[in-house]
């Protein structure tokens, strides 16, 4: 870790590239955010996450997945997902000595599908998973559903979308959704699009929405 700022400390270390805010004293969570194909772990949505969930006492990582650690532009290369989401598993590894407790992951759209894609592999990697605006199918392509591994889901996941997003629509995502056998949740944003307001909206119901749906899981558990 070398350069900090307001908005995290840098880390380079292992592969795992970004910014960490470390947690208050005392802290016992954290959360590991990463970014969509177009984007970096700097962008707006992703910093506003970050210190909205840094203020409820989290610990947070904000990384850049692999692919964009090679390229400093341009999508994912097709066939290398694995390569990201080995990156995300080092991310989380990370971050697990801040975050004695519960370690989160979450993404934006490609991110949080790779985010998904690597709970429904590794199971018990993370307490919980944030996506946001999960990237459901192609804007032109609604039956090219990226669905294949929800029913392998055994983690608790919170999905926050925006209404207007043409990556699936509120009704789309919810019948998705129930493929889901672990606890889930959505909560739609009206007006939102794919960037979901660049993280200009009430950021404080998602922390709380996060936790609650975790712990519903761990009530049943201990039922």
């Amino acid at each position: 870790m070398v350069r900090s700022s307001d908005d995290g400390v840098a880390v380079d270390s292992a592969g795992v590239k970004g910014f960490l805010l470390a947690p208050t004293k005392g802290a016992q969570q954290g959360l590991v955010l990463t970014h969509g194909a177009g984007g970096n772990c700097s962008s707006p949505l992703l910093l506003a996450v970050a210190r909205a969930f840094h203020a409820a006492g989290f610990a947070v990582l904000r990384c850049d997945l692999p692919f964009r650690q090679d390229r400093r532009s341009g999508p994912p290369l097709p066939g290398k997902s694995a390569t990201d989401r080995a990156g995300l598993k080092s991310a989380v590894e990370f971050l697990r000595p801040h975050a004695p407790s519960a370690v989160y992951l979450g993404g934006h759209s490609y991110g949080g599908r790779q985010a998904s894609m690597l709970a429904a592999e590794a199971p018990d990697l993370a307490a919980g998973l944030l996506l946001l605006s999960y990237p459901l199918h192609p804007p032109t392509k609604p039956q090219d559903l990226r669905v294949d591994h929800f029913p392998k889901l055994q983690t608790p996941a919170l999905f926050v979308h925006g209404a207007a997003d043409p990556f699936g629509s509120i009704a789309e995502m919810e019948r998705a959704i129930a493929l889901i056998p672990a606890a889930r949740r959505m909560i739609p944003i009206e007006g939102a699009g794919h960037d979901l307001a660049r993280g200009r909206l009430d950021l404080a119901p998602i922390v709380a929405a996060l936790v609650e749906t975790v712990g519903r899981r761990q009530a049943r558990a201990g039922a």
